[in-house]
Formats: structure tokens, sequence, C-alpha cells
């Protein structure tokens, strides 16, 4: 006789439950408190920042710098700086771990003058641990025209850190990335002679032909004239009017403070990652019936030993699998129907009441888009 053993239950599930994600709907509002500044739309022409880029050397390092033989670029740029120092170490063996090469970045605000101070973000290249305690040596800053723009030098400030044992280690962060507060000063400014233009470009940062209308029509109402026009659906050319001809930054300044409200397609963005969802205000739907359900396959094993009796000569231990299906189906969803010219607020009802989680809702809108109801476009991240 044969003795079985049972033991712990092995579980394995196939769902297709829809899964409980964070969901953002924003609903904008139509009206006076839809309107915004026109500083907050749009950009003047000239008035713009600029990137600066750098390479450089961190020392200082209490160990967790590049290893100059896995990082080539920074022996290299070790023996080069200390060369211009006067110290000639091109045929000695180098071995250190207390330097990292480093990416440099700024942004070059506008109308920035000599002397003015810059924030700088420095990121390590190598295979260095950490930028903790480091200070990155005189770092030229270039522009995409290849002059330099800024000199960087200081001490890095990393928001994280790194400790390893023997069988552990921790991370906080990102402890081979820096910032240097005031790090950067401006040697080279940007020319633009803002006070002797004549005409204004204005470039709305979401391009749109009513928009564009709105904000020529603001302008020309507050000046008095026909100051103003659009010549595409992101530009609004303006004329500076004769009593601003010496003042043009009082012109701006005025300008960006004109409410305007502006105009957008309707667009529904998703993403699928992490199942967030944006609607704009003027999403409608035609008439469509919608109706969601769930299949859920549940298996179970459970593995049994089984095992000759005592004293058996020809019997063998034997593993026999069990298994145990479960097939679920959700009868409780019913067909509902979204009538047409339906706002957002009433189709989002209309979804929640099927119980339709963000993810399935990604579905139920895309299948809504290929059957032609959806008057909007879909975007997908």
């Amino acid at each position: 006789m044969s003795t079985q053993y049972r033991p712990t239950t092995t579980l394995k599930t196939l769902t297709r439950i829809p899964v409980l994600a964070l969901g953002l709907l924003l609903m904008a509002t139509a009206g006076a408190d839809a309107n915004s500044r026109l500083k907050d739309i749009a950009d003047f022409e000239g008035v713009r920042d600029n990137q600066l880029i750098g390479y450089g050397l961190v020392v200082g390092l209490n160990g967790t710098g590049d290893s100059l033989t896995n990082s080539p670029f920074t022996k290299q740029s070790l023996i080069g700086m200390l060369e211009r120092l006067g110290v000639n170490i091109r045929n000695d063996n180098i071995k250190t771990a207390n330097v990292a090469a480093v990416m440099v970045t700024a942004t070059l605000p506008p109308f920035a003058r000599h002397g003015t101070r810059l924030d700088l973000t420095i990121s390590a290249l190598g295979d260095a641990k950490s930028l903790q305690g480091g200070n990155l040596l005189v770092t030229p800053l270039v522009g995409a025209d290849g002059e330099v723009y800024a000199v960087g030098q200081g001490n890095a400030a990393v928001g994280g850190f790194s400790a390893k044992g023997e069988g552990a280690s921790v991370t906080k962060g990102t402890p081979t990335a820096a910032r240097i507060p005031n790090g950067a000063i401006v040697e080279r400014e940007v020319g633009f002679e803002l006070a002797s233009m004549t005409n204004v470009l204005i470039s709305l940062r979401n391009p749109d032909f009513t928009t564009a209308t709105r904000v020529a029509e603001a302008i020309n109402k507050y000046l008095g004239g026909a100051s103003a026009k659009p010549i595409d659906p992101a530009t609004v050319s303006m004329v500076v009017p004769p009593r601003y001809q010496t003042d043009v930054v009082s012109l701006l300044t005025d300008i960006e403070q004109l409410r305007v409200v502006p105009d957008q397609i309707a667009r529904v963005v998703v993403d699928e990652h992490s199942g967030v969802i944006v609607m704009g205000e003027n999403v409608r739907i035609s008439t469509v019936a919608i109706a969601q359900g769930n299949l859920t396959i549940r298996i179970t094993e459970t593995p049994q030993v089984s095992q000759p009796g005592p004293f058996s000569t020809g019997g063998q231990t034997a593993v026999v699998q069990r298994s145990d299906i479960q097939v679920s189906e959700d009868g409780d969803r019913k067909l509902a129907v979204l009538q047409q010219g339906i706002s957002l607020q009433e189709m989002v009802n209309g979804l929640n009441a099927l119980g339709v989680g963000p993810r399935d809702m990604i579905s139920i809108l895309q299948a809504i888009k290929a059957a032609g109801a959806l008057q909007a476009e879909i975007e997908l991240m």
C-alpha cells in the first residue's frame, strides 16, 4: 500500500480583471474663469533661454571617483590639466580614485549680463560611485555656436547618498548627479536690442488659429488700433505704436498682462503605461452602446507526492500534479447607451456607472474612436 502526502498548495492566477490605477481627469470650465494671461500662453521673440554645456573634472572625492583603467577619458583629462599647471606625469602610472569626469550643464537666461551667476548641474560620465564632497574645477561652458558664455567652478551639492557593506548596500537618490548653486559666472552676453525693435512677434506655445485671433483682438482692443494681426496659428505680429517707440519694455509689460481665453481642439491623451487619461472640455461622442465585462481564470495547483510502502523493493517516489481550474465571468455588467452630444462630465459618469477602471476605459475610448463615434483626437503617450 502506498502513502500519499499533500504539500503546500501552489496558486497561479491568470486574470484579465482591470487593474486599479490612478486616473487623472482634468475638466476645464468655459467662461470668464478660463482666461489666461498672455505671458502664460505665449513668448516674445528674442526673449528666450540658451542652453550651455561643458566637460570638466571633479576632484576631492573620497575614493568614489572614476577608475582610470575603465575611464581613459578621465585619465587623459587629468594628465592634460596637470600639464597646463606645469606638472609632467605623462610617463608615470597614475592610480587615483578621487577624480571623476563630469558633464556640466546650465541655462543662460535672456539678457544675462557680465558677472551674472548661474546654477550648474553636473553628471558623472565614468564609473564613479558618488560625487559627494567633490569640487568642480574651472570648466568653460559653451553654447550651440561653440562660443564660451560662462565659466563654472564650485563645490558639488549631492542630494543622495550611497553606503555599502559586506552583505548589503543602500542608495538614496542619485549620488552621481549634483548641483552647484551660483556655480558659474557669465563671461559673454547674448546680443539682442529690445529697445530698438519696431515690430514684435508673439509665439503661442500651443498653436491654434482661434487663439491667435483672440490674442490679436485683445491687443488691438487695448492699444486702440490695428497694431496686431495673426500671421499663422503660432505667431502674432505686433507693430510697436508711436507712444511706445522709445519704451518697448513698457509695451511688453502691459501686453503680457492681457487676458485671453485660449482655445483647444478636442483631444484625449492616454498614457497606457500608467493608466492616466486626460480629456479636453470639447470631447463629444455620438450615440453609442457600451458593454464591459471581465473573464477570470483561476488555476490551483496541488502537487501530491506518492511513495511506496515500507520495505517495498520495486516502488519509486513520484510527484503527481493535481490541477483545479475555475472560470468566472462578471454577469452583472449591463449594456449602457451614451447619447449623442453628451458632455465630458456625462460621459465620465456613464463609464463610471459601468464600473470601468482607467485601464479598461482606455480600451473603450479606442473602440469608440474606431467606431467613428468619438469626435476627438486620441493621443497615445
